[in-house]
């Protein structure tokens, strides 16, 4: 069995999620992770397949492509031995949209120890004053005190929340 990791993106339309994996499972293909989405007007896909190592994927999906104006991009997978990991933290911020927001916030979490595994942004508010809003989740690998203090150092405009997660298992 082969791991690949798959990237489509096209304009939004109706049907692509269900064309995209119906196609994948018709040919004998398991879908673990995905990720699916929105993004301006186009839709955005991440997948995480299993398939026999004969299996073309490009030869699978191209009709599809073609047909719903897809690109994609595939790429071997690079660790078939991945168990799920759990996120200890969550960092939720709040602003007036501005250019840079992302990465101030993400390099000071990352230079205290902060391991992303998920990561959201929108914009809402209003078209004259839009809210920026990020939300993530990862691995604090140095404890959430530098975290804080990181986030503290900051010195901005922008409202940003740091949870530790605890998750419970029974």
């Amino acid at each position: 069995m082969k791991w690949s990791v798959l990237t489509l993106v096209g304009a939004d339309q109706a049907g692509i999620v269900a064309a995209v994996t119906d196609a994948l499972y018709q040919r004998g293909c398991n879908l673990a992770q995905a990720s699916m989405m929105r993004l301006g007007a186009n839709f955005a896909i991440m997948l995480r397949v299993s398939h026999e190592s004969d299996k073309d994927l490009h030869q699978i999906l191209d009709g599809i492509c073609k047909e719903m104006n897809l690109h994609l991009h595939i790429d071997e997978d690079v660790n078939t031995d991945v168990s799920r990991i759990e996120p200890d933290v969550q960092v939720t911020v709040y602003g007036a949209d501005r250019g840079g927001i992302v990465a101030q916030v993400t390099s000071a979490l990352a230079l205290a120890g902060l391991n992303i595994i998920d990561l959201e942004t929108d914009v809402g508010g209003s078209k004259d004053k839009p809210i920026y809003i990020m939300t993530m989740e990862g691995i604090a690998k140095n404890g959430i005190d530098p975290l804080q203090k990181a986030l503290d150092d900051l010195n901005t405009d922008i409202e940003i929340n740091l949870d530790e997660i605890n998750t419970l298992r029974g």
